[in-house]
């Protein structure tokens, strides 16, 4: 487990903050695909103009 012994109620909260945290980066990495397909579709209107 590490340098720290946890006991079986923190050990909980760290399982459920790393859970949180993971799901962020998730939401993130969604959130950064979404502007870069906006962003391809707005140079292809340029580039066909």
């Amino acid at each position: 487990m590490g340098k720290y012994q946890l006991d079986a109620k923190s050990q909980m909260a760290v399982t459920k903050f790393h859970e949180k945290q993971k799901s962020a980066q998730f939401d993130k990495k969604q959130q950064l695909e979404k502007l870069r397909a906006e962003y391809l579709k707005k140079k292809q209107k340029q580039t066909d103009k």
